[in-house]
């Protein structure tokens, strides 16, 4: 791991190389997806049946693009025990957490004129599950459950059947989530299909969870057609710890970040330059019993870090640069400390809160900004799913009131149409 110092003269040049982190849209990755998406517009569903069978191995007439209810029943039967009991309690955590995040409208009365505010839910969401490296059941509950307590009234999943096969785990997360349809098929061909609309899978109002370069780009490329949650970096994780932090603790916590991908981002802010290598020594006893070794080694090499600071307040700044997806306060009393934070994605507070007990089981959505993005966004939550419309009423009065203003306001931006709708009005 490279380490940086505060102090050192070429501090802020290295520093910079976090700040613009992130995967590179390459020029490949663009034209591979527009023309998925072109030919998905104009063949559709068989358009999809070509690129699940050329990315997927995987040759699927339209017509079975739905996984069978009863096979959804099979996949409760074909994991353990233990796992399911522990995917319902992580959906329950889910579900109870949500459900305090709904809102509801409002109005305000006053002089003849009612003016307020309607929410209501989207009508259907496409949710992208990853199929390819490993299985996510966690990320089905994550960005399901939300849209379910928002109100959205049809939920549908697509998810990569690599080869034909589909993990029961997420199947099982698909029916515990509330999910109405589950489709056998990923890539740009599923953000597309999703998008635009085919013969067996209707066009949805907004498309969430995250995905690979692909996907990613096909998402950025609908947006505007339909809405997109976010455009998903690789994932990432920011430390500060304190030296009562346990050094193996803190290297398995940023190992977690580092087994996910090649370019996810796993870094260490610390106060003492014998911790800091302390911490590099756990890791390089650790990686050699990661079963996903050769990825973690490939992100700890190229995309971790390990910053020296001076003290936490200086710590808390360059942690607000840097605007993490994942901050770990791993410090004897975080609580206070939390105020200095104003961008992060998800925080966990103390020595015993590993980022991992918010990817699975705590309650808030794990789906979360990344690569600096939460400097200005927030995590998934029931406002994603959910719209809101001005309601606005006038009466005689309060338009005799206020139509000269209208009028002049209108007459001032030269849109004569606008004062004569009122002027007509005031005139009767």
């Amino acid at each position: 791991m490279k380490t940086l110092r505060s102090s050192d003269r070429n501090f802020r040049y290295e520093f910079e190389k976090i700040l613009k982190r992130g995967e590179d849209l390459t020029k490949e990755v663009e034209r591979e997806v527009d023309s998925i998406l072109e030919e998905v517009k104009l063949r559709g569903d068989k358009a999809v049946q070509k690129y699940t069978l050329k990315h997927d191995r995987f040759d699927v007439e339209p017509a079975k693009f739905a996984v069978p209810k009863a096979d959804i029943k099979k996949a409760y039967k074909a994991i353990p025990k233990a796992d399911l009991e522990a995917l319902q309690l992580a959906a329950q955590r889910i579900k109870t957490y949500h459900e305090k995040q709904k809102f509801t409208g409002f109005e305000i009365n006053a002089e003849g004129i009612s003016v307020g505010q309607r929410v209501s839910p989207l009508s259907r969401v496409g949710v992208y599950v990853p199929g390819g490296k490993a299985a996510y059941p966690s990320s089905v509950l994550m960005n399901a459950i939300p849209a379910k307590v928002a109100g959205v009234e049809t939920v549908i999943m697509v998810t990569p059947f690599v080869e034909g096969n589909g993990h029961p785990a997420v199947l099982v997360a698909a029916d515990l989530a509330g999910i109405d349809t589950v489709y056998k098929i990923g890539g740009a061909q599923a953000v597309a299909a999703m998008a635009y609309g085919t013969g067996m899978i209707k066009r949805v109002d907004k498309i969430v969870g995250p995905g690979n370069a692909y996907v990613a780009q096909a998402k950025r490329q609908v947006y505007g057609l339909v809405d997109i949650d976010m455009i998903a970096g690789p994932s990432e994780i920011l430390i500060i710890a304190d030296e009562n932090a346990d050094p193996a603790w803190i290297a398995a916590d940023l190992l977690s970040q580092a087994e996910h991908d090649e370019n996810a981002s796993a870094i260490l802010i610390t106060f003492n330059s014998n911790y800091a290598h302390r911490v590099e020594g756990e890791i390089r006893r650790q990686l050699r019993a990661l079963s996903r070794r050769k990825i973690a080694e490939a992100s700890i090499k190229n995309k971790a870090f390990i910053i020296v600071a001076k003290n936490f307040a200086e710590a808390a700044e360059l942690a607000n640069e840097i605007a993490p997806e994942h901050l770990q306060l791993a410090i004897k009393d975080p609580k206070p400390g939390l105020g200095a934070i104003r961008n992060a994605g998800a925080i966990f507070l103390g020595y015993h809160t590993p980022e991992a007990c918010g990817d699975y089981l705590a309650g808030p959505s794990h789906v979360l900004p990344t690569a600096g993005s939460a400097r200005f966004s927030s995590p998934l939550g029931v406002h994603d799913f959910l719209k809101t419309s001005s309601v606005i009423s006038f009466d005689a009065k309060a338009l005799t009131k206020y139509g000269d203003a209208i009028v002049r306001l209108a007459e001032m931006e030269g849109l004569s149409g606008h004062a004569q709708s009122v002027r007509l009005r005031l005139k009767k």
